[in-house]
């Protein structure tokens, strides 16, 4: 684990979507780290197809949630 220097118009902005998202700075960050990586590593998928893949490899699945609210 380590220190990561960033400027202060970023951090700014990681402290506003961190409350947007309910989530600490340095959960903010790591969630836009992780995803800029996926991003980069698989660029001919969407952002929607990283973020269904992501949840489906973690077992969420958005189907059964809804088939249980009805």
């Amino acid at each position: 684990m380590g220190i990561v220097s960033i400027d202060d118009d970023l951090h700014d902005q990681l402290r506003r979507a961190s409350k947007v998202s309910c989530r600490s700075i340095n959960a903010q960050a790591a969630y836009w780290i992780k995803i800029g990586m996926l991003c980069e590593t698989n660029p001919t998928l969407s952002f929607t197809a990283i973020i269904e893949r992501e949840l489906s490899s973690a077992g969420v699945s958005a189907q059964s949630l809804a088939a249980s609210e009805a």
